[in-house]
């Protein structure tokens, strides 16, 4: 990459991290779960992982991990499959993590929220063998076996994490509601998950070198189309490391992490699951985002860290019994995936006491990329800075190939140890976003002189909602589908608290009569809760370019601009 416009002086940003972050890091060798082995070698009695009444330390963690893993490779998972992972966050989840891990497969964490057109696309794409999923989700699956490639289905219920009185009252309430699927455990294709954490035999395999593959964690893509981003053992390991780096002190007392962020999202299993394993962290797992069921968990369980999102706070501040809740347990809380309000950040700090720092990442950099000093100078809206050895430059957005001095805005590009090798099966889209070991990320931004950086907009077309990355020409094709339908966009628009809100603009065939009801009703059958627009609109027409492209920007400026006008 031409340096025309190189800074002053390289890595200016160093110069602004706490005293404590070392500029320069050593990363230590082997897969992600030694971690885990060396958290149930130090602190055997610690506990890992705190459920309702459930309780496990890090030797048994660390026993169930193992014993998992022998008895996925008697089911025949050989290093390299790849298994998929679709639970909520639950202790089973963290045990399948590193028992696919220590067995050599290939994790897929698959959102239980997915419909069947992602179901399928992911599953088939990675090519899975083997899953893992909540009894629960089992009629969306059972309706779609015969179009996925998974061999063995291990079930688990909510149940098989709880103990007497819970994990019985739990079953009865199931039952008497009739919401237990009818499953046939034939042993061989169907089975349950607690015989797999019985037995003597354990096993734990190694990689051949860390640079083997641990994940296809699955993002979006500008064609709709989400692509498996390769993550090996050093990308996650460097990532964590790097994150450990940054909170200085974690890990010098036990701490407990929140985990209301999904382990299916890159930025919940870096940050709540692997990032706790390696300071021998408590993890505190919470399967469903209630604002007052939350609030109860930090009053009772006393976590230290909190790693969450712009919503997750802004809801919690909105609640009217907040105050009678003790909240001053936490000592970090982390805001990532949208930008957090300025009002949100102060708020908070002046009702718990804790404050929100705020990072960047994405999900081909394991995520986390950027962030601002713990102790240091916070610029508002700054994602801060980036993190020990990570590279950063702004690059012309014509065609990325010109360094842009401090204060010029241009596309964000990134290097470091922690950024992925490319896409599963898409060398086209890897040649895109990968050139000459920088990563394009696709956002327009600027970096002061400190070294400082700011997000300005969005080169791609990415809605962010609530924290997931929604594309929308996922959406579109959706909205294409409905037989009263002519012509139709989706378009992220601001939010107070959410980041943006998914908006479709629809013009209805001639003759036809549409409701915005009838609009959401028919995506709710086809996607993702997350996905659903939360607003309709009906046009005559759709502004477009000469060749005919509808033009999705113009239509979110008019929204921006409504806002202004407000």
């Amino acid at each position: 990459m031409p340096n025309a416009h190189e800074p002053k002086e390289a890595r200016p940003w160093t110069k602004h991290y706490d005293p404590q972050v070392k500029t320069r890091l050593e990363y230590r060798t082997g897969p992600i779960f030694k971690d885990l082995d060396q958290a149930a070698k130090d602190h055997p009695r610690r506990l890992a992982v705190v459920f309702q009444n459930w309780k496990i330390t890090y030797k048994r963690l660390h026993t169930l991990a193992e014993t998992l893993a022998a008895n996925l490779r008697t089911l025949g998972v050989r290093p390299g499959d790849r298994i998929s992972i679709m639970l909520p966050n639950l202790p089973q989840t963290i045990i399948a993590y590193f028992a696919a891990l220590k067995c050599g497969a290939v994790t897929v964490m698959t959102n239980p929220l997915y419909m069947e057109k992602e179901l399928t696309h992911q599953l088939n794409d990675a090519g899975c063998d083997t899953m893992i999923v909540l009894d629960l989700l089992w009629p969306k699956i059972k309706a779609l076996r015969n179009k996925l490639p998974i061999r063995k289905y291990i079930l688990t219920s909510i149940a098989d994490c709880l103990t007497f009185p819970l994990n019985r009252l739990y079953a009865f309430k199931m039952k008497r509601g009739k919401q237990v699927p009818d499953i046939p455990f034939d042993g061989e294709k169907i089975l349950t998950w607690k015989p797999l954490l019985k037995g003597n035999a354990r096993l734990s395999v190694p990689p051949e070198n860390a640079d083997e593959t641990a994940l296809l964690q699955y993002t979006g893509g500008t064609t709709g189309i989400s692509k498996g981003v390769v993550l090996t053992h050093a990308n996650l390991k460097a990532n964590v490391r790097q994150c450990q780096t940054l909170f200085h002190d974690v890990g010098e007392s036990q701490e407990s992490f929140l985990c209301v962020l999904p382990f299916f999202h890159i930025y919940g299993l870096t940050v709540c699951l692997n990032l706790a394993a390696a300071v021998g962290g408590t993890m505190i797992p919470v399967p469903r985002y209630v604002p007052t069921d939350l609030l109860k968990i930090i009053h009772e369980k006393k976590p230290t860290v909190f790693p969450g999102a712009p919503a997750i706070y802004a809801s919690l501040l909105s609640q009217k019994n907040l105050a009678k809740h003790d909240l001053s347990s936490l000592r970090y809380c982390v805001s990532g995936s949208a930008p957090c309000p300025i009002e949100i950040l102060t708020r908070f700090k002046e009702t718990t006491g804790a404050e929100i720092i705020e990072g960047y990442g994405l999900t081909e950099a394991s995520p986390v990329t950027h962030f601002n000093p713990l102790h240091g100078v916070k610029k508002v809206g700054s994602i801060g800075l980036p993190l020990p050895d990570t590279d950063c430059r702004i690059v012309d957005v014509e065609l990325g190939t010109v360094s842009l001095p401090a204060g010029k805005e241009g596309e964000l590009v990134i290097k470091g140890p922690q950024v992925t090798s490319g896409y599963w099966n898409q060398p086209n889209e890897t040649a895109s976003t990968l050139r000459n070991g920088w990563l394009y990320t696709g956002d327009v931004a600027l970096m002061d002189e400190q070294g400082y950086f700011f997000i300005k907009d969005r080169k791609k077309d990415m809605i962010l909602c609530a924290g997931f990355n929604v594309y929308p020409r996922e959406i579109d094709e959706v909205l294409f589908e409905h037989p009263k339908v002519l012509e139709a966009v989706a378009v992220g628009v601001p939010h107070a608290t959410r980041g943006e809100i998914i908006k479709a603009y629809i013009v209805p065939r001639p003759g036809e009569e549409l409701t915005k009801s009838e609009i959401i009703g028919f995506c709710r059958q086809k996607l993702a809760v997350y996905k659903i627009p939360k607003e309709v609109e009906f046009r005559e027409q759709l502004p477009k370019t000469l060749v005919g492209k509808v033009l999705r920007r113009a239509l979110r400026a008019e929204e921006e601009q409504k806002l202004k006008g407000e």
